[in-house]
């Protein structure tokens, strides 16, 4: 045993934080596609950014 304790280290931590605002309906929305697609409020955030700054590249 290394006598280390604790989770391990990730290659790329997710330590900033944003607060946003949503009305109702985006809220409903959000929370349906993560029950489908059983993911987090944030990974469908994170997935959201990456398709729309990918759009931008193109």
């Amino acid at each position: 045993m290394n006598g280390k304790i604790g989770r391990p280290k990730v290659e790329k931590p997710k330590n900033i934080r944003y607060s946003v605002r949503l009305d109702l309906e985006i809220e409903e929305k959000l929370k349906q596609y993560c029950k489908n697609n059983r993911i987090t409020k944030g990974e469908a955030i994170r997935r959201g950014l990456d398709l729309l700054l990918e759009n931008k590249k193109s």
